[in-house]
C-alpha cells in the first residue's frame, strides 16, 4: 500500500507521511525481526550503533549478526535476548528487558569483542489473525553511563565530582531494573506452575478427549497460551437413556484455579439439571438460579442440547453461548440461533428460559463450540462465525475426528500463536 493510500488518520492532517523515512530518521536504534528471529530491516542508528551495515544484517539470524563472546564465560546476552524474543512469541505481548551486558564483536577485529550495555524493548506487530509478523527490537545504549558510574566507583577519593541528580537517579533505575527483572522472572515462574495446576484440575474435571465408547463423536479442548484466560471452559456428553444424548458446553469468565473450581460446579450442577428434566432450557433455568449461589458464576454461557436419534432431532437452548452448527448431509450448515437467552445472571433468572427444536437427517454433523475458537481481536464475531461455517461446510464428509482436526486447522493455522483463551469443541455425527 502507498503511502497515498493509507487511511487518513494515519496520513497525518493532510500531510502524506513516508513512514519508511520516518523508521529510518527515527534517533532510537530499532531492529526488524521475523518470527524465526532473522533480521528484516534496520534503521540506520542501529546500523551507526552496532557498527553493521543494512547488508551484514538482512536475512541473518541476530544471533548470527551478534553472536556471544566465546572467551567471556559469563557472556549471557544473546541467551536473554532469546527469551525475550520467545515470550514475545508465545503472549503476543511486549517484553520490556532489564539492563543487559551484550558485548558486540569490534567491526573488521574477527574475534574481538568490545563491552557494551543496553537497555531493550521488544514489542510484536500482529496480523489480522492475531500471529506475530513481526518483532520491534529497540534499544538504548547505555555503555557510556555504566563506564562512568564504574570510573567514579573506583575514584571515591574525588568527592569533586559527584553524580549529577539526573545521573543519580537514573543509575538506581537502572539497579532497580534488575532488582525488578529478577522479581518478574519469579513472578512468571510463579505464573506458569499456577496456570500447570489450573489446567490440570480442568482436565482431571472434565471427560476425556477420547471417546472409544463413542465412534460417533470427537472432542478438542485447547487451553489458552495466556495465564489470564485459562481454565473457563467446559464439555459434557451425557447419555439420557438409550435413545436420547445430552451435550453441553460452557464457558466461565475469569481465569486460573477460580475460573477451573467454578467450571467444577456448574457443570455438575448443569449435568443434574439436565438429567433430573430432560429439558435444555429447564435446565439451563435450573443453572441460571443456581449460579447465583456460586461464586465467580455470573455472566457465564452455556448451550446445552438433547439429541434424540429416534425422532431425528436436536433440541437446545443458549445462555448467551455462540450457537452450535447442525451440518446437514448436502453440506448446508445451519446455524442454530433461535434459542437464544442472556448469559447467566445477566438478565431475569426466574423467568423460564427459551429452547428450539429442529431435524436433521442421514449424514448431518452437529458441532458446539466456545468463543475462544472463533473470536479474533478487533473482529466482529460473526466474521469468525462465518469462518467457522464455511470450514464445516467444506468439510462435512470427513468423519468427526478428521472434521475436528479440519476445523482447527482452518480457524487456528499453525504458525499463529497459542490461543488467547480457552478452546473447546465437540463434534457428533448424528
Amino acid at each position: 500500500m502507498s503511502d497515498s493510500d493509507a487511511p487518513a488518520e494515519r496520513r497525518g492532517r493532510g500531510i502524506d507521511i513516508d513512514y519508511a523515512e520516518v523508521y529510518q530518521a527515527l534517533p532510537s536504534p530499532v531492529l526488524l525481526l521475523t518470527p524465526d528471529m532473522v533480521v528484516a530491516d534496520a534503521n540506520r542508528t542501529f546500523a551507526r550503533v552496532s557498527g553493521r551495515s543494512l547488508a551484514e544484517m538482512l536475512g541473518r539470524c541476530v544471533f548470527d549478526v551478534f553472536p556471544d563472546n566465546p572467551s567471556d564465560p559469563w557472556a549471557s546476552g544473546p541467551r536473554v535476548l532469546r527469551a525475550s524474543l520467545e515470550r514475545v512469541l508465545a503472549t503476543g505481548g511486549p517484553d520490556t528487558m532489564a539492563l543487559q551486558k551484550y558485548s558486540v564483536e569490534v567491526p573488521d577485529r574477527p574475534g574481538v569483542f568490545e563491552e557494551r550495555y543496553w537497555s531493550p524493548v521488544n514489542v510484536p506487530l500482529l496480523d489480522a489473525d492475531g500471529r506475530v509478523s513481526l518483532i520491534v527490537h529497540r534499544v538504548e545504549e547505555v555503555t557510556a553511563l555504566i563506564r562512568a558510574r564504574r570510573a567514579l566507583g573506583a575514584a571515591p577519593e574525588l568527592p569533586e565530582l559527584p553524580l549529577t541528580a539526573e545521573d543519580a537517579m537514573t543509575a538506581d533505575l537502572l539497579n532497580r531494573s534488575l532488582e525488578l527483572e529478577e522479581l518478574n522472572e519469579e513472578l512468571r515462574k510463579a505464573h506458569a506452575s499456577a496456570h500447570e495446576v489450573a489446567v490440570t484440575l480442568q482436565r482431571a474435571m472434565l471427560p476425556s478427549t477420547t471417546l472409544p465408547d463413542r465412534p460417533g463423536v470427537a472432542v478438542r479442548y485447547r487451553p489458552a497460551t495466556s495465564f489470564l484466560n485459562v481454565c473457563g471452559d467446559w464439555y459434557d456428553l451425557i447419555d439420557l437413556d438409550a435413545r436420547r444424548l445430552a451435550v453441553a458446553v460452557g464457558d466461565v469468565v475469569g481465569h486460573g484455579l477460580e475460573a477451573a473450581g467454578t467450571m467444577g460446579q456448574l457443570r455438575s450442577a448443569l449435568s443434574a439439571a439436565i438429567r433430573a428434566t430432560g429439558r435444555p432450557a429447564t435446565a439451563l433455568t435450573t443453572l441460571a438460579a443456581h449460579a447465583h449461589t456460586v461464586d465467580g458464576a455470573l455472566a457465564t454461557t452455556a448451550v446445552q442440547v438433547v439429541i434424540d436419534r429416534t425422532t431425528l432431532t436436536v433440541t437446545y437452548s443458549r445462555a448467551g453461548h455462540p450457537p452450535p452448527l447442525l451440518a446437514h448431509g448436502d453440506g448446508s450448515v445451519e446455524v442454530l440461533d433461535s434459542a437464544t437467552d442472556p448469559p447467566l445472571g445477566a438478565g431475569d433468572d426466574s423467568l423460564p428460559r427459551c429452547e428450539s427444536t429442529v431435524g436433521y437427517g442421514p449424514g448431518s454433523t452437529l458441532v458446539l463450540y466456545t468463543d475462544g475458537l472463533i473470536e479474533r481481536r478487533g473482529e466482529d464475531i460473526y466474521a469468525g462465525l462465518d469462518r467457522l461455517a464455511h470450514s464445516v461446510e467444506r468439510h462435512h464428509r470427513l468423519g468427526p475426528e478428521l472434521l475436528a482436526d479440519a476445523v482447527l486447522a482452518d480457524l487456528v493455522p499453525a504458525p499463529r500463536r497459542g490461543p488467547d483463551d480457552d478452546t473447546a469443541l465437540v463434534v457428533i455425527r448424528l
